[in-house]
């Protein structure tokens, strides 16, 4: 069966689950620049994060902690996004995770 695709203006045609959500959780160093860094690998790609959390916290009130979730996202793109994440100066832990909507009865 296949996949539906979701399209943004400007963006490619992408694989979508309406089923799925990915989450993600970031851990980086409180600077200024990580916040519109994390945003920019979604914006590129058209998308809009479904829900976006950040919080300045720490020991030392030093890290920068940001949980977002990307409904429809599949798992190949979800796991390159995290790499990329992963990439970005001052990031120094990316969570990921999925959830799933459960089935009707």
């Amino acid at each position: 069966m296949a996949m539906p695709t979701l399209s943004a203006p400007g963006a490619e045609t992408r694989p979508y689950d309406a089923d799925t959500t990915a989450c993600f959780s970031v851990q980086a160093s409180a600077d200024p620049g990580v916040m519109p860094r994390v945003l920019e690998l979604f914006a590129k790609r058209g998308l809009v994060p479904t829900s976006w959390h950040s919080r300045v916290g720490g020991v030392r009130d030093d890290e920068l902690i940001i949980d977002l979730q990307m409904h429809g996202m599949v798992r190949s793109e979800a796991e390159y996004v995290a790499a990329c994440l992963r990439q970005i100066p001052d990031v120094d832990t990316v969570l990921t995770s999925e959830r799933f909507r459960a089935a009707a009865e």
